[in-house]
Formats: C-alpha cells, structure tokens, sequence
C-alpha cells in the first residue's frame, strides 16, 4: 500500500521561498507519475507539478512555471518542492499524490483536466502573506 508524508509547509513573505518534502513507500513499479496538487479555500483542487518516474521528467502548471522545482532523490524515495516567488495566490493545501497512470497525471498538471489519484498524502498548509 503506497504511503505518503509530506513536510515543510509554513508560512512565508510574498518573495520567499519554502521547500516541500514527500517521503513516498509502500511501492515498486517503476512506471508511475508523482507530485503535488494543491487547494485554495473554494476553490478546486490543482496539480501543480509532477515527476515521471521512469524517465524523470519534470511537468509543471502554468501557474507555478518558472518559480517551482520538482526534483527526487531515489536513495531517499522522496520528491521535493522547492517554491521560489511566492505569491499570496500560493496560499493552499499542498498535497503530495501519486498514480500509476503518468500520462493522465501529467495532463492533469500541465492541462488542468480532472482525474482521480490513487494516493494522496494528508497536506500541509503553505501560507504566503505579509
């Protein structure tokens, strides 16, 4: 059963940066997509960037595109978000998600369109307010 723990969210200046963490067990195909979605007060809940893990690439919203980095360390089975530029339209629910269908993953973050994850994390709270 795939396990997922996130660390690192916080509250921030507009400007600043925090580094999200997701130590993900609990699976061992190699073809999967992992990453974060995110949820704002009312609003729908957004991926926002992710990792196919059978060739490492990175997939990004337009949103985050240029301030967000998705990285993995596979030693530590955990993928990172580094958030540079914070803006207050940041402030949400980040969640840490993984499923076995890449494809769809991927257009999830990169198009906006709905699908189901398999596995979530429980969130942690990013607060981006002076």
């Amino acid at each position: 059963q795939v396990h997922l723990v996130e660390s690192g969210g916080g509250l921030v200046q507009p400007g600043g940066s925090l580094r999200l963490s997701c130590y993900a067990s609990g699976f061992t195909s190699d073809y999967y997509a992992i990453g974060w979605f995110r949820q704002a007060p009312g609003k729908e809940r957004e991926g926002v960037a992710c990792i196919s893990a059978h060739d490492g690439r990175a997939f990004y919203a337009g949103s985050v595109k240029g301030r967000f980095t998705i990285s993995r360390d596979n030693a530590k089975n955990t993928v990172y978000l580094q958030m540079n530029s914070l803006k207050p339209e940041d402030t949400a629910v980040y969640y840490c998600a993984l499923d076995v269908n890449a494809p769809k993953y991927i257009r999830a973050v990169v198009a906006g369109t709905p699908m189901a994850i398999g596995s979530w994390g429980q969130g942690t709270q990013v607060t981006v307010s002076s």
